[in-house]
């Protein structure tokens, strides 16, 4: 029996954001309970009621008390999204090893022991689903894909899927809204180590679907973002210290070429003038811009060794508790 009880510690918990997913979760919980109860782990199911209008509440209330210990759940009172759910999930969670998996059984709780399996054996860090099947949003999911391995370098095919990943990699991956797309570029730059493995796309079952073409030019957005702050976030006088100091320098230059003009052919030249104060006072403004980019970026290294610090101790603490148990 691999199923946690409330007291055995836990090795994998799997974070099931659900929101209007009434529908789903009584089956999504039955076929977690018979994919784990052979497995050669303890698992555990924490859900987060994202903010749901019909009856999820009341479904997860009676599946926790039909399955104490191995279902747990957390509720938000509005919509966050899946990044803030996944983080509720998370800290709330006991195992070592979290799985991000949607409740909506387009991928089916069987396929999480291979997933995890990397991990467990010491091989990854982090693995990715690669999906298998027919996929609607396919040509945009290709696009992103592409463009995250030739930005970003990462190895693995498929980056919008479902997720196993050491719990240490929360405190690596920024929480911001949507963010939990990039779970594996941004642990990829921090030195995890990845690894992908095959799994089943289904059609969704009940309810509906989250997602909308409204998210493309936010998606298009946040992997701009991504890739600035990977780039430039702990230098950002590499980009706005050299953009700004070749503005400037092209202001000097056209301010030579304009005295040339007046003084040595006696033609004035007005818009001249005007090109060399954009120029001059864009690079002076980038330049600063530099200045406190790596002011704020100092803060931000200090604040993560604080957090490394406390992490620390909250681990080591976790850890007695566990031994004097």
């Amino acid at each position: 029996m691999s199923l946690a009880d409330g007291r055995a510690p836990v090795d994998v918990s799997v974070l099931v954001p659900a929101k209007d997913e009434a529908e789903n979760l009584p089956e999504f919980v039955r076929q977690a309970a018979a994919a784990f109860r052979d497995a050669p782990f303890t698992a555990e199911i924490v859900v987060v009621d994202d903010g749901s209008s019909d009856a999820t509440p009341q479904v997860l209330q009676d599946l926790a008390a039909r399955h104490h210990g191995f279902l747990r759940y957390e509720r938000h009172r509005a919509r966050l999204g899946i990044t803030e759910a996944l983080r509720t999930a998370g800290n709330a969670a006991r195992g070592d090893v979290l799985v991000f998996y949607p409740a909506d059984l387009q991928f089916l709780p069987a396929e999480i022991p291979t997933l995890v399996e990397p991990i467990l054996a010491g091989e990854a860090d982090l693995v990715t689903g690669a999906k298998q099947g027919h996929y609607e949003k396919a040509f945009v999911s290709g696009i992103y894909n592409r463009l995250c391995r030739s930005l970003f370098g990462v190895s693995v095919t498929d980056l919008n899927s479902v997720k196993a990943y050491r719990r240490e990699i929360m405190s690596a991956v920024p929480v911001r809204p949507d963010w939990h797309r990039f779970f594996a570029v941004i642990a990829s730059a921090q030195g995890y180590r990845l690894a992908e493995r095959p799994v089943t796309l289904h059609p969704r079952r009940a309810g509906s679907s989250k997602f909308g073409v409204g998210r493309i030019p936010v998606g298009a957005m946040d992997l701009l973002s991504v890739w600035f702050q990977l780039r430039f976030g702990r230098k950002p006088m590499l980009f706005f210290g050299v953009s700004g100091t070749v503005l400037f320098l092209l202001g000097f230059v056209v301010g030579v070429a304009a005295l040339v003009i007046r003084f040595g052919y006696g033609v004035g030249f007005r818009p001249l003038l005007n090109l060399i104060e954009v120029l001059v006072i864009s690079g002076v403004a980038l330049f600063g811009f530099g200045f406190i980019g790596e002011l704020l970026a100092g803060q931000r290294e200090e604040v993560r060794e604080l957090h490394r610090a406390i992490q620390g101790l909250t681990d080591e603490l976790a850890s007695r508790r566990r031994d004097e148990r």
